[in-house]
């Protein structure tokens, strides 16, 4: 039973990028899609779709690499948990690595990057970070 959907799909991704895959499956949702979409934006992941299967559709993600083969995630790891949600408001959204990396927020106007956050001038919850 898993407990922690998003737990699972960073931790999918966290394991294919280990082991250099060129892209990972993960059951879908539309959390999960918005977190790609972020992914995507800011340019973590070549693309990503949704690709339908029976009983459940699933949600594939193109890595990103280098030329050289390095991993363009380096880190990926997840803020807000089931046990202990973390917030933030417009003011106090963190910042990653002076802003060489982002924390993924899920806020009222869908999932957003902490970038595209303090443009719109929203807050929400922080659910992971990435550098």
């Amino acid at each position: 039973m898993m407990t922690d959907p998003i737990a699972d799909m960073l931790t999918r991704i966290r394991n294919a990028i280990q082991i250099e895959r060129p892209f990972v499956e993960i059951p879908t949702s539309k959390v999960k899609v918005g977190i790609a979409d972020v992914l995507q934006r800011e340019g973590y992941i070549w693309d990503f779709e949704v690709v339908e299967q029976h009983p459940q559709s699933v949600l594939r993600i193109n890595l990103k690499y280098s030329p050289t083969g390095e991993r363009v995630i380096q880190r990926i790891a997840r803020i807000s948990k089931p046990g202990r949600r973390i917030y933030s408001d417009r003011h106090s959204i963190p910042e990653v690595l002076n802003g060489m990396g982002i924390c993924v927020l899920s806020t009222n106007q869908g999932v957003l990057s902490s970038r595209e956050a303090r443009k719109k001038n929203v807050g929400g919850e922080v659910l992971c970070e990435v550098w």
